[in-house]
């Protein structure tokens, strides 16, 4: 017989020298084979579980065809089950059909035909969906058992009975499983971000992919909800047993050949605990400036900026909008074996060569403010702060530009102009303002054309004038995409994110404005007569190139868009 190897071999699923790793690693583990190849990564479930139909010569069954109400076969133990990797799929007045993780155990057909004194046929199944068929038998029981009551669960127990108990919950096989399958599947997705939120109804599910949440349909119960909890919070190194504050963890898994570095965080609400994992995928990381979406012009006068011997540069924008991405690119682009770098992170999200990264810890008081006059004792040219929070770190990260230091910051506001009062704001006289500030940058994500099933929209002579769009369109029959939806970007029409920029140059001219005393509304102003292209119109050009479509521009810049296309129409009158 072939061995499943040499088979993955041959059909290029892996090379010698991952066999030979794997073996290796086998010594160690003391796992299947395949289950090794799974878990270092290198090939997924499904591949294995092909592999080796093909060398058993026993049929896969499809997770299409699991039952979708558990079937009932007295007899067998749920426990036997579970250790076994098994359960069943059909029964009938003919036999039983069970889904085995290992179907060649000889032991198990003949246990399971002992045990019902019927015919049993065993099929192949991955193992996650044999843990999905088995958590759908565990809710059942539960229910049954339920009064309602969750806490009644743990009356009467010491406060280490407790803990075990709750260790005892997350160490259940089918509870590993479970959690191992969310984070597979946000991997397969794409997805930035899993929200994990109980309600009296159940669990809900839904992950976060190109900045949108989506709800997944197979949402465990409640029942599950503290299991789940439990489980995520060890791997987190987190304490399972304080359900009533707030906490915070790291966890640090290889799925699938991926780096990921999740970082958790509870809070607690009325029926449970709500989790929400923010996925890193270090191997995706984009650590280009060329790759971030910036059209040419932009770059070009934000390469410019960053050549500046001092001063301060700063990108806004709301949360999940890439600022500290394009921050990391920044300093990707920059000589670190001639210049002295130095960040200062809440949390420090990748690591980056040459470059000396501090992580904020607050509970030593090593805070933002603290680390930077410590900083500027260790001779830097360069100084990435990750955040400006608060007045003191404004004024020292200002007052470092003002000593020679080249200083990069993030902001939340909603437009470029806008940092300028923000940091007028948080205590910084207009006069440093100009004296410190080069630019700013604003971004956004939009969402990207699935390039499968994008499909062309012609444009109306009024749609082109009432969007904006003359300025940038040169056809006399002007088209752009609109998304459509297909099975490799989810149904959503869209697939994959860029970003979109505003970039704000303080220049003789705007310094007079500063110093007039101008608000936001003024100071946009002035940097369009200065030529600044703004979000929604950035927007527009990649619209026109058929990047993006117009409902994805006009979703992320709702505040600019109105304003954005009355001037661009007025520029084209």
């Amino acid at each position: 017989m072939i061995r499943i190897g040499e088979l993955l071999v041959q059909q290029g699923k892996i090379s010698e020298r991952d066999v030979e790793r794997t073996l290796l690693a086998q010594s160690e583990m003391g796992d299947r084979f395949g289950q090794v190849l799974v878990k270092l990564g290198l090939v997924s479930e499904q591949d294995v579980a092909l592999a080796l139909s093909e060398q058993l010569e026993i049929p896969l069954h499809p997770a299409s065809e699991y039952p979708q109400e558990p079937v009932t076969v007295d007899g067998v133990a749920q426990e036997f089950l579970v250790n076994n990797l098994v359960v069943p799929v059909a029964a009938d007045d003919s036999g039983v059909c069970f889904a085995a993780a290992i179907p060649q155990d000889p032991f198990l057909a003949k246990a399971l035909s002992m045990a019902l004194d019927r015919p049993v046929t065993i099929v192949l199944g991955l193992e996650s969906d044999i843990a999905r068929a088995q958590q759908l038998r565990l809710q059942e029981s539960e229910e049954g058992d339920d009064d309602g009551t969750l806490g009644d669960q743990f009356a009467g127990q010491s406060d280490d009975d407790f803990i075990e108990h709750l260790r005892d919950l997350a160490s259940e096989a089918p509870v590993i499983r479970l959690v191992n399958q969310l984070i597979h599947r946000a991997v397969d997705m794409g997805a930035s971000d899993i929200h994990i939120e109980p309600f009296e109804d159940g669990l809900q599910l839904r992950y976060r992919v190109d900045g949108v949440l989506q709800e997944h349909a197979d949402t465990p119960t409640a029942g599950l909800g503290q299991a789940i909890a439990s489980r995520i919070k060890l791997l987190a190194q987190m304490n399972i047993a304080e359900r009533r504050l707030p906490q915070d963890g790291r966890i640090m898994i290889r799925v699938k050949g991926h780096e990921l570095d999740l970082r958790v965080s509870t809070i607690p609400t009325v029926h449970g605990e709500s989790i929400v994992m923010r996925v890193l995928d270090r191997g995706n990381i984009r650590l280009s400036l060329s790759d971030m979406g910036f059209s040419d012009d932009t770059l070009t006068r934000y390469r410019k900026l960053l050549d500046s011997p001092h001063g301060v540069l700063l990108v806004t924008g709301p949360t999940g909008s890439g600022k500290t991405t394009t921050l990391y690119a920044s300093l990707a682009s920059l000589d670190s074996e001639r210049l002295k770098i130095i960040t200062v992170e809440d949390p420090v999200e990748y690591q980056l060569q040459g470059v000396n990264q501090i992580q904020v810890q607050a509970q030593i008081e090593l805070n933002f403010a603290r680390a930077l006059r410590a900083i500027l004792r260790q001779d830097p040219d360069i100084i990435m702060i990750g955040e400006m929070r608060d007045t003191e770190t404004a004024q020292i990260g200002v007052q470092s530009a003002l000593t020679g230091h080249l200083v990069l910051s993030t902001l939340h506001t909603n437009t470029a102009a806008g940092a300028i009062t923000r940091l007028e704001d948080m205590g910084v006289e207009r006069y440093l303002i100009t004296s410190a500030v080069n630019g700013v940058l604003a971004q956004r994500l939009v969402r990207t054309l699935c390039k499968h099933c994008k499909s062309p929209l012609e444009l109306t002579s009024d749609a082109v004038q009432r969007y904006g769009l003359a300025p940038f369109i040169h056809t006399a029959q002007p088209t752009v995409y609109q998304a459509r939806g297909c099975e490799h970007c989810l149904q959503t029409g869209y697939a994959g994110r860029t970003a979109i920029h505003e970039l704000f140059c303080l220049d003789e001219a705007i310094h007079r404005v500063i110093m007039s005393g101008a608000d936001a509304t003024l100071l946009h102003a002035a940097a369009r007569q200065q030529g600044m292209i703004t979000l929604y119109e950035d927007g527009l050009r990649k619209v026109v190139r058929g990047e993006t479509s117009l409902e994805e521009v006009m979703r992320v810049t709702q505040d600019q868009s109105e304003s954005g296309a009355s001037e661009a129409g007025a520029d084209a009158a």
